[in-house]
């Protein structure tokens, strides 16, 4: 996947790091609802962000915890559905060479 994209934070701050790392950690754990989902979750809201990278990342993630590139797809849907094609399209850009 490359370089974590918060290195430079990790260099410069590691309690800011550790805090960072610690959260996702909360967000990703296992619980009622299975990490797959979680992740797919999350592709949506980077996705509405416009966070063309971490849709990457998140996708990858999703496709290895045994997503389904329709599974992906149907998330496009619903963040043209809530924020539009603005966000649809970076996403979708981001997603070219992964499904």
């Amino acid at each position: 996947m490359g370089l974590n994209p918060i290195e430079i934070i990790k260099e410069n701050d590691g309690r800011l790091f550790e805090q960072i790392r610690n959260s996702s950690d909360l967000a990703f754990e296992s619980g009622e609802i299975p990490k797959k989902y979680k992740l797919l979750i999350a592709l949506g809201i980077d996705a509405a962000l416009k966070a063309d990278n971490g849709v990457k990342i998140l996708a990858r993630q999703a496709l290895d915890m045994g997503a389904k590139k329709e599974e992906i797809v149907e998330v496009l849907r619903i963040v043209h559905y809530i924020s539009g094609v603005n966000a649809a399209y970076p996403a979708s850009i981001a997603l070219k060479d992964l499904i």
